[in-house]
């Protein structure tokens, strides 16, 4: 007998697991009618998880963080037993504000180094703050975009102002002139340089290699109800993962995510995305490690990406440090029922030194948080 789950997801590269799960048929093989829904945006998609609406969702990394933990909306417990793809996120610019940047340094988009040091003698120059795009309060793209700008010596709460955007109208708005940048997932990044609206200046790969960057986010209640499915759902989306890191597969997953249903974007800005194509003004290069699927352990959850997002909601104000939050971040995302579905699954991959060569320890967050001068103190947050 067939049994049904039905997964949200946002339209970006990063949902090609759930896809290729689908359309390659490895859900139907454990038994699985995996039914997707196209949510509009991350308010939306979180909103129909905490009601029940679905049965799980493509998820930014800190979303069912911020849910178990109840901050800036109704508290719901969630687990994370599988993560989707590490990388994929890219924060990209305005081409006027890159062409100003440049006036300061040439080559300010070798590195993210440097092009947050140009964007900040841009930034100390205007009168009026900057506006820069992030799709959600609770997502890496806040976060990744927050640590760079505060490496660069940019308040991200008094030098520029950061407005949340549903990524598939990031681009409009970069187009309408009402934002000077974004961090967004593929391909909006690669769809607003093709037309030639901005560069992209960074990815998450260089800012934070190895980042859990979309999860498989379920209701604790689903979870505990339905074992045995969730059980046959981790083992289909381990073996799409799998077909989706393979290179020889890229071509129909573009052609697959390239539907109107899915993305409904031109096929070859998918493939590039998928393959780490990406062009940085006028040069293109080249990032095995832009957005990887299934290798290096990708797909085994770990403490430690829990509490990573805990510790930037700590740092930039939208929870008060409390031990036992840390705890709760941390255990929810289910290690343990990763390998009852996939036995296989080898060790945990080891700790990545962000682009500042900042160690992250996730056993003392107060020490971690200590090495940063630019934070935002705690006050009682609210979220859309």
């Amino acid at each position: 007998m067939t049994e049904r789950v039905v997964a949200a997801f946002v339209p970006l590269v990063d949902c090609a697991v759930l896809v290729a799960a689908r359309e390659q048929g490895f859900a139907a093989a454990e038994g699985l009618e995996l039914t997707l829904v196209k949510e509009p945006s991350w308010a939306s998609l979180r909103d129909h998880l905490s009601l029940g609406h679905v049965d799980c969702a493509h998820a930014l990394a800190p979303l069912p963080v911020a849910l178990t933990l109840g901050v800036g909306h109704v508290r719901v417990d969630c687990v994370v037993p599988f993560v989707l793809n590490r990388g994929g996120n890219a924060i990209t610019l305005a081409a006027a504000l890159v062409a100003e940047m440049k006036t300061f340094d040439p080559d300010a988009l070798a590195t993210p180094e440097r092009a947050g040091a140009a964007l900040a003698a841009a930034v100390r120059r205007r009168e009026a703050p900057l506006t820069l795009g992030m799709v959600f309060p609770f997502s890496n793209h806040n976060f990744d975009l927050r640590y760079w700008l505060a490496a660069a010596g940019i308040h991200p709460d008094r030098d520029v102002r950061l407005v949340a955007i549903p990524p598939p109208l990031m681009v409009d708005n970069l187009r309408a002139g009402l934002v000077d940048g974004f961090c967004v997932g593929e391909p909006w990044n690669s769809r607003a340089v093709a037309e030639e609206l901005g560069s992209i200046v960074a990815t998450q790969s260089q800012l934070f290699p190895g980042a859990a960057e979309k999860v498989l986010a379920v209701r604790t209640e689903f979870a505990e109800a339905a074992a045995d499915r969730m059980t046959r759902l981790l083992r289909a989306l381990d073996r799409a993962a799998a077909w989706a890191d393979d290179a020889a597969h890229h071509a129909i997953l573009a052609e697959h995510l390239a539907r109107p249903d899915y993305l409904g974007v031109p096929r070859p800005l998918i493939e590039a995305a998928l393959s780490g194509r990406l062009r940085f003004g006028a040069s293109s290069r080249q990032d095995r490690d832009f957005m990887y699927f299934h290798r290096s352990a990708a797909n085994l959850p770990s403490a430690a990406d829990g509490v990573w997002s805990y510790a930037q909601m700590v740092r930039w104000g939208q929870l008060a440090p409390s031990p036992r939050q840390q705890r709760l971040a941390g255990a929810m995302f289910r290690s343990d029922l990763y390998r009852r579905s996939v036995p296989v699954a080898g060790p945990e991959p080891p700790p990545s030194l962000s682009f500042d060569r900042i160690a992250f320890s996730a056993t003392d967050v107060p020490a971690y948080l200590r090495r940063f001068s630019l934070q935002t103190p705690f006050t009682e947050f609210h979220a859309l």
